[in-house]
């Protein structure tokens, strides 16, 4: 069910589901937990340090319902000692949820863009850094380089990916025949920059663009995201979407993307 009709609200959407779709395929994993109701959807990875597989989406509450259904998540992450992420999108009900959160002590993280991009009309189709080589996961011994690259991007060069991280991923498996397709990017042979693309919601959802601090600023970043683009289009994809980064932004504007709607995120720390 690939997305055709690529008007704004039709994009807004997809941006939402595509997310929702994703943080669910985390579920998958062994020892997770997920829970969906008309009114809510959450996701519990078992992943610790990681707000963003342990979240709350499409969250559709009557006001008078909300304090009460808040208490029993938080309840039931603190239960897991995982942190807790919930989203915020254009989707979102009631309207005033952010104060809410903040009222039961979740931290705002901010908003940031929710962005797509017409395939077919790409922009920024230009060489890639040189010595930068692209290449699919598809084996368990990338897949680990992968992870271990994606860790260190995102934590400025620091440690490495924990246990339960790594046995999840691994559980999701490797290779273009998934929905969940990863990306490892080397400098001159080196593991340097990752990418991921999920194909959900009728499109091509853009995520995990890292790269390490060493090599920034050289057009990696650029160049990483438009290798699972190509391999969206390439399968008929129409839309991508993502949601960036004040940084990450104007690297995806240049690309072709728009910004349709903001996404934001709070966010509950274990004890």
């Amino acid at each position: 069910m690939i997305l055709r009709t690529l008007s704004a609200p039709a994009l807004v959407h997809a941006i939402e589901e595509n997310l929702a779709e994703y943080v669910l395929y985390q579920g998958r994993a062994p020892g997770a937990e997920v829970y969906q109701d008309a009114a809510l959807t959450w996701v519990i990875s078992g992943i610790p340090g990681s707000a963003y597989s342990n979240a709350v989406l499409r969250t559709r509450l009557a006001p008078a319902r909300v304090d009460a259904v808040v208490a029993e998540v938080l309840a039931r992450f603190s239960e897991r000692g995982v942190p807790l992420g919930w989203w915020i999108t254009p989707a979102t009900r009631p309207t005033n949820l952010a104060e809410r959160l903040a009222a039961h002590g979740l931290e705002a993280l901010g908003e940031g863009p929710g962005m797509a991009a017409d395939l077919a009309a790409l922009t920024g189709e230009v060489s890639d850094p040189a010595g930068l080589s692209i290449e699919e996961v598809n084996h368990p011994p990338t897949l680990r380089l992968w992870l271990d690259t994606q860790h260190r991007a995102t934590s400025d060069g620091e440690g490495s990916p924990s246990g339960e991280a790594v046995a999840a991923e691994t559980h999701l498996g490797v290779g273009p025949h998934l929905a969940y397709r990863r990306f490892l990017g080397r400098l001159d042979g080196v593991p340097v920059a990752t990418a991921a693309l999920f194909l959900g919601a009728g499109v091509a959802g853009i995520y995990s663009v890292a790269t390490l601090p060493s090599a920034r600023r050289q057009g990696i970043g650029a160049a990483m995201t438009r290798a699972p683009l190509r391999a969206a289009r390439a399968l008929g994809y129409r839309a991508a979407v993502l949601g960036a980064s004040p940084l990450g932004a104007p690297v995806y504007t240049r690309l072709g993307f728009r910004e349709y709607c903001r996404v934001g995120r709070f966010v509950r720390w274990p004890a």
